[in-house]
């Protein structure tokens, strides 16, 4: 019987057979293994050189990789050698400058005055006795309207709103130290007319804003000591920055504290763009104080001044004549009512801000009213007005608001003085009250303001100068007083506001023969 030889290396199985394993033969698995190495061996005899060529191959890879951390570590230390010894490049030195750049500089102030208003933000001093601002200027009215903070700040801690003349206060000492940007419509109530005496760090930073402005050019000769320092980046907008001696303010400015000759090495710093708008500003105050002052044109809102201070400017005009007419009939109307409750607020020329409340009887030509100093709250003052002349006394201050309206009956224990009415603030404006339902100004001397509101009342707002005080008057639709203004001898405005209510019957005080006066 034949028999079929046996497959040979790479001799393929016929169709018809099947691998040992598949048949179930026990020994399928042992012989399967050995005719791998069978395999194996037979190569390895066909291609001696094979194993020279993978030991070969491996040294070539490690060869490679030893070569690029060599030059790894090269760049690495040459990299880390020059890190130690890279200096930067000198800036350039400063130097005099150009006609263009003269003529920027000195334009920094009228461009100031054309742009109108600015927001800002400002830092005067350093450590405890840094005081911080934020809000806005108005060159044009002018005005400043800031919120003020920082440890330093002291009394003047909350909102205050200044011209060339005056400095207005509404102190908050409950106020975080950060200052935040102040209400637009700012509060109508606890202004203070405040003298800021000795010059501390925050008059000078609103004569320093007041300052940064002119209807004009500055003159390019007064330049002469002027450098270009550097270029630099304020937000996004390429600057240059100059170094002056002295600040750019012509000699007439209304900066009272503008601040002396600095040394050259150390004068004030401007950071003005291409189109001679000021950035940013650093300088030195009065006794070396730093300041350091950011300007930013993006949000400048139009400012409302409060009531001391004037109120909004308005467009003035000549009366028509319906408005002449309202003016004129304002005694009448005011007697049809027969009184009002009052209250007042008199920045007076004496450093006082007096406070109060009372009743007016146009028909009996009669006033009561207690006032309370703010700075001196410890005492009270009733007043009496009638066609006598006036009768006042002191009082203790129980725990009455400063507008709180006098007792009655009035006291019959209290020192009572009477005399004739006196030339101060509160008299004239008291006075004038009483007038309005008397006798109507003169429409000749009246000029329209602007439209306002008294409460939620729409008003006309009609100033009239009366010899040497000027008086507004809001009227209402009606020809209604609701409200008298008074500008003081310091040039601030007192107001008596008049609230409808019904008013009681205002018995005489006992007054003395013998404290008349």
């Amino acid at each position: 019987m034949e028999t079929s030889p046996e497959p040979g290396p790479g001799h393929a199985p016929a169709p018809g057979d099947a691998d040992p394993a598949v048949r179930g033969d026990p020994d399928a698995t042992t012989r399967t293994v050995r005719r791998g190495r069978d395999a194996t061996t037979r190569t390895a005899r066909r291609d001696p050189g094979a194993d020279g060529r993978a030991a070969r191959s491996t040294r070539r890879r490690h060869t490679r990789l030893v070569g690029l951390g060599v030059v790894a570590a090269v760049t690495a230390s040459a990299l880390v050698a020059g890190l130690l010894t890279w200096q930067p490049d000198p800036p350039a030195p400063a130097r005099a400058l150009t006609v263009a750049e003269a003529e920027r500089l000195a334009a920094v102030r009228v461009t100031n005055y054309r742009d109108g208003r600015a927001g800002l933000r400002a830092t005067v001093g350093r450590g405890g006795d840094r005081v911080e601002a934020v809000g806005w200027v108005d060159w044009t009215r002018p005005l400043v309207y800031l919120d003020v903070g920082g440890p330093g700040a002291g009394p003047l801690r909350g909102l205050v709103q200044a011209t060339p003349d005056l400095v207005a206060v509404r102190p908050d000492p409950a106020a975080v130290l950060t200052p935040a940007v102040p209400p637009l419509v700012p509060p109508a109530d606890n202004w203070r007319i405040r003298d800021l005496p000795g010059r501390p760090p925050v008059a000078a930073l609103l004569d320093l804003l007041l300052a940064l402005s002119a209807d004009r050019p500055d003159p390019v000769a007064r330049l002469g000591g002027a450098r270009w320092v550097a270029r630099d980046t304020v937000g996004r907008t390429p600057v240059d920055v100059f170094r002056m001696a002295d600040p750019p303010a012509s000699p007439d400015s209304p900066a009272s504290g503008t601040p002396t000759r600095p040394p050259p090495d150390d004068g004030w710093r401007y950071w003005v763009d291409r189109d001679a708008r000021l950035h940013r500003l650093t300088a030195r105050l009065p006794g070396a104080v730093p300041v350091t002052l950011d300007l930013d044109r993006s949000h400048r809102p139009p400012l409302h001044p409060v009531a001391a201070l004037g109120g909004t400017r308005g467009l003035p005009r000549d009366l028509t004549g319906e408005e002449a007419e309202r003016l004129t009939g304002m005694p009448a109307r005011n007697r049809a009512l027969g009184g009002t409750a009052l209250t007042l607020a008199v920045p007076a020329g004496t450093g006082a801000n007096l406070r109060g409340g009372g009743w007016l009887d146009w028909r009996g030509q009669v006033a009561y009213l207690a006032t309370t100093d703010l700075d001196a709250p410890e005492q009270r003052t009733l007043t009496r007005h009638d066609r006598s002349g006036v009768a006042r006394t002191q009082v203790p201050v129980g725990d009455e608001a400063p507008d709180a309206r006098p007792p009655l009956p009035p006291p019959r224990d209290a020192r009572w003085q009477r005399g004739r009415i006196g030339p101060g603030e509160l008299d004239l404006l008291v006075g004038s009250a009483l007038r309005a339902g008397r006798e109507p100004p003169d429409p000749d001397r009246a000029t329209w303001l602007r439209r306002d509101n008294a409460g939620r009342q729409p008003v006309d707002v009609i100033e009239v100068h009366d010899g040497r005080h000027a008086l507004r008057y809001w009227l209402d639709r009606s020809g209604v007083l609701l409200r008298l203004e008074l500008r003081t001898g310091i040039g601030a405005w007192a107001q008596l506001d008049l609230v409808q209510a019904p008013v009681p019957r205002l018995p005489p005080v006992p007054v003395p023969r013998s404290s008349t006066r």
